[in-house]
């Protein structure tokens, strides 16, 4: 079986900042991506995507007619069955919104002519908030998916304390004087991550491979690390997506974090407003402050974005892709794609600067920028700078 996963107008704007580098299928949410999950329940061969255009050179793009799945939708037990029994002249909705379904390559998502069966609910993540508000559940069922009928390597490091028994560690991990309680849910520890010494991790929490919670770590659950990720200090109920580094002690809460970000030492973002009052957020399909309908609300960052040491981000903070931030105060709750600066004001981060920076972040993990990587970054600078309204004075 092959499987599309496709990004409608609506869907892909409702998760800027996180979908200007990626479709929303490629997210993380819980230990696997969007799609990592759907291809393992549908044991699919090959995977493809359908967002915006820029995007194409840099994901698999279908060439024929596949099974199509709207890319912010979670699999479910339900779900899949549904999806599995499809026929080719019947669609799957839910609201009225087509959500699977086969369809050509460049065929529109849409109802058509097609036999409709209406589902009366589906989990969806519609906004970047709803990461982390799902991440603890996702991570129970990730971890099911990833060990049921799989032994777990021994933890048999005399210094480390576990409580629980849903502790998977893979191959080549390394646990040391660490302590691991996993009552309240899962802990899953990817291959070759390391936990080190005096580390304090509460489930559920998921470590992805080659990635390391630093010493004296205090990591609370909902959380997961992506790979090749180092992080330190305090987290809780936060996701990163990988490549990221948070290594020093301040504290991140109900937060997502992209790729190839870096939390400069003793960063600490709010999470809670001071009157206890739900939190807003920028929402890039309105263009206007959305109430997330949550109490507890943090920080979300886009992809090659870097703040400096002593950083401090408000309640509802958002920053967009390779962006700078540094200096002292608090910088505004909106800060756009290529912004350099902080709460004195900001200018342009240019471009060649921008390349010039992500290159070396990236070879360090021996990833190389390509040209395609460039142009996709070049896009987002060019759509993102009605945002930058320093430059219109």
């Amino acid at each position: 079986m092959q499987v599309t996963f496709i990004d409608t107008e609506e869907s892909w704007k409702q998760m800027l900042p996180m979908s200007y580098t990626r479709p929303v299928a490629d997210m993380r949410v819980g230990i696997l991506k969007v799609h990592e999950k759907w291809v393992s329940y549908l044991n699919a061969a090959e995977s493809f995507f359908r967002s915006e255009n820029y995007l194409g050179p840099l994901f698999n793009t279908p060439k024929q007619k596949t099974l199509t799945i709207l890319g912010n939708v979670l699999p479910t037990t339900s779900l899949v069955s549904a999806v599995k029994d499809l026929k080719d002249d019947e669609v799957l909705t839910c609201n009225d919104e087509v959500i699977a379904g086969f369809y050509d390559h460049d065929e529109s998502f849409e109802l058509g002519n097609r036999s409709k069966i209406s589902l009366s609910e589906a989990v969806q993540i519609h906004h970047p908030w709803d990461i982390f508000k799902l991440n603890g559940e996702e991570i129970r069922q990730d971890y099911t998916l990833l060990t049921t009928g799989r032994k777990s390597e021994p933890l048999d490091d005399p210094h480390t304390k576990t409580y629980g028994d849903h502790i998977f560690i893979e191959k080549g991990a390394q646990v040391k004087a660490a302590i691991l309680n996993a009552e309240n849910g899962p802990i899953y520890i990817g291959k070759d991550a390391e936990v080190q010494e005096g580390s304090l991790i509460r489930g559920p929490f998921a470590l992805c491979e080659h990635s390391v919670v630093n010493m004296g770590a205090k990591i609370k659950g909902d959380s997961t690390v992506g790979p090749h990720s180092k992080v330190g200090g305090e987290i809780s109920n936060s996701m990163i997506f990988g490549y990221s580094n948070k290594g020093h002690d301040g504290f991140l809460g109900n937060s997502v974090i992209g790729e190839w970000c870096n939390l400069g030492a003793d960063t600490n973002n709010s999470n809670l407003k001071n009157n206890y009052a739900n939190v807003k957020m920028w929402d890039f399909a309105s263009g206007r402050f959305k109430d997330t309908g949550l109490q507890f609300c943090g920080l979300i960052m886009g992809d090659h974005s870097k703040c400096g040491i002593n950083t401090m981000f408000n309640t509802g903070t958002t920053v967009g892709v390779s962006a700078n931030i540094f200096g002292d105060g608090f910088p505004r709750n909106i800060i756009p794609s290529f912004a350099w600066g902080g709460s004195s004001g900001f200018t342009t981060y240019q471009t060649r600067k921008a390349f010039e920076t992500a290159a070396l972040v990236m070879k360090r993990r021996n990833i190389d920028l390509t040209e395609n990587d460039k142009a996709m970054l070049s896009h987002i600078f060019e759509i993102t700078a009605e945002n930058r309204v320093w430059d219109k004075k």
